[in-house]
């Protein structure tokens, strides 16, 4: 038994190691993709003058001859999607970058900043995330605090010269004109401008970030975080490490799931349990709060999160498009909503109970107050994960307040049945033929 876990021990280390490697080859490949780039400009912007080329040997001229050439295909870059880039040569290095630097980490945690007209929450919140790791843990990560306006990190300077914190900023001209932007799903003109310019502020954080680390999450800057919290995301990616995931969140605030009304007053409404349906009253205008509040990424996912963000970001707001990225990599039109649910939980895999809990109250959108609290962030782990392969269940046992057997199969809760009788049953259908090795089920028999 001891040699088994050694050697689980060791296939997760090879499974990350190869992922890291793999991460360092999309790393080489966007920097080729971006010289060549450079190449092409530099050829524009001489247009063929002949003193220009005369400090190039033949081969080299041969080779952006090639290089430049026009093909009868153009594959899509972010220029396309982003055209104004091309009229400033920096505006995709941040205006302002301070800190070591730092790569090879595990976990790389983003920030993203903006000044808030009432309170601020980001100290708070970093002494929160720092004072909670081990010193090797500080060693292992990195935060990167994208500054998307004027917020003050000072307290700090400790942290920065040691390499745990980063602080970046992206230039002006990184974004494109916001002014008319169309207005949709009931949202103010403000609110379109506010939430266009958060997708590109978590793509251009994204993409600083990638390089960095084997894992990304998304944090706010308003949250506190529990004792243990790297070390608990660190080993539960792992126990994933062959499972092919895409997100893992360590909150229950966020996505889609969590759709919240708020009225003219802006006094919000949250559902506190996924997936169970409460009364509200909607009182126009319709609106919604993005938390993307401890969601995490393997970094070489970034690059089709961020390229699916960039095709998208004027038309939905965030939660919306990592939902979209999901129903289009596993949903069936054809199959009904139940099924996508289940197919998308394989790939958006929860953690319970939550490691993030929320504390701001004034939101970054002017006038905007947001009650929003994680109700499942106190509560103790009640459960073991596991993952299970993808598979339709059903009982006809009697199901006691809302904790079921869909739940308990994806990991999200315990099975709690009342009034078993003879001839009850548990059926699982997997989607797929399994090879069963074995079957455990942990039970606790209650007389009360």
């Amino acid at each position: 038994m001891e040699k088994l876990i050694a050697y689980q021990r060791e296939f997760h280390a090879l499974k990350e190691r190869l992922r890291i490697a793999e991460h360092r080859t999309l790393q080489r490949s966007s920097e080729l993709n971006a010289i060549l780039e450079q190449f092409r400009r530099a050829v524009a912007e001489t247009n063929g003058s002949k003193n220009a080329m005369n400090n190039f040997s033949d081969e080299t001229l041969k080779l952006l001859k090639e290089l430049t050439s026009k093909k009868s295909l153009q594959v899509p870059n972010i220029y396309y999607h982003l055209p104004h880039l091309l009229k400033n040569e920096g505006s995709l290095q941040p205006s302002v970058q301070v800190g070591l630097g730092r790569t090879g980490v595990s976990i790389v945690m983003g920030i993203p900043t903006v000044k808030r007209k009432v309170k601020s929450y980001l100290t708070e919140t970093l002494h929160s995330l720092i004072d909670k790791l081990s010193p090797e843990e500080k060693l292992d990560c990195v935060m990167v605090v994208f500054i998307g306006e004027d917020v003050s990190v000072d307290r700090f300077s400790t942290e920065i010269n040691s390499g745990l914190v980063e602080v970046i900023a992206p230039p002006a001209t990184y974004y494109p004109d916001l002014t008319n932007l169309k207005e949709t799903f009931g949202d103010s003109k403000e609110r379109v401008r506010w939430r266009t310019k958060q997708n590109l502020d978590y793509c251009f954080l994204m993409m600083y970030a990638q390089k960095k680390g084997v894992y990304y999450i998304q944090l706010e800057d308003d949250i506190v975080v529990k004792q243990n919290y790297f070390s608990t995301i660190k080993n539960f990616a792992l126990q994933l490490a062959s499972e092919d995931w895409m997100i893992l969140e360590f909150s229950q605030l966020g996505f889609i799931a969590q759709r919240q009304v708020c009225n003219s007053s802006l006094t919000l409404e949250v559902s506190e349990v996924p997936g169970v349906e409460r009364k509200t009253e909607i009182i126009p205008p319709t609106c919604y709060v993005r938390v993307q509040n401890g969601k995490m990424f393997q970094s070489p996912d970034i690059t089709l999160i961020v390229e699916f963000i960039f095709m998208f970001y004027k038309e939905k707001p965030i939660d919306w498009l990592l939902d979209h990225i999901l129903w289009v990599k596993v949903c069936n039109p054809e199959k009904d909503a139940k099924h996508c649910d289940r197919q998308k939980s394989n790939l958006r895999i929860r953690f319970r109970p939550s490691l993030f809990q929320h504390v701001g109250l004034h939101s970054s959108l002017a006038g905007k107050i947001q009650k929003l609290t994680d109700k499942d962030f106190l509560k103790p782990l009640l459960h073991k994960i596991h993952v299970n392969p993808p598979a339709e269940v059903s009982t006809s046992l009697k199901v006691y307040q809302g904790h079921t057997l869909e739940k308990t199969y994806v990991g999200e809760d315990f099975f709690w049945a009342v009034t078993p009788v003879a001839g009850d049953y548990i059926l699982f259908k997997f989607d797929k033929p399994v090879n069963v090795e074995r079957l455990v089920i942990t039970c606790y028999w209650s007389h009360i």
